[in-house]
């Protein structure tokens, strides 16, 4: 489930008789559920207003999964080749590793932007 940059999840709870889910990729705790699966995406876009709402209140701001920067661990030896080869190429590293995310997911890049509706 998709709502203002967040991601959620959907799941069914048999032993509560519910439908459930929570926020991902953010550090805080936010769930939501319904009795139906129709309701769902909307307790999740709830969710997601109150928490943006609960952050105001608190003068804290809400996070924001996804702000395109994440460490990668890698073996030295190919650290190494992609350094290299970027240099030859007279690319950054952090080129190349978009452009081998990109090819690996199958998603376009637009002017350094992904594309990620494919």
């Amino acid at each position: 489930m998709h709502c203002k940059g967040y991601e959620g999840t959907a799941e069914v709870d048999l032993a509560r008789r519910v439908c459930r889910g929570r926020i991902l990729f953010i550090d805080d705790l936010v769930t939501y559920e319904s009795r139906t699966p129709d309701r769902l995406q909307r307790e999740f876009e709830a969710a997601v207003d109150d928490y943006i709402e609960t952050c105001a209140a608190l003068g804290k701001e809400p996070q924001r999964p996804f702000k395109g920067l994440f460490n990668v661990r890698v073996p030295p030896a190919l650290h190494r080749a992609a350094a290299l080869r970027a240099t030859r190429d007279g690319a950054a590293l952090n080129e190349v590793v978009v452009r081998a995310l990109s090819e690996y997911l199958g998603i376009g890049t637009k002017e350094g932007s992904v594309d990620a509706s494919s």
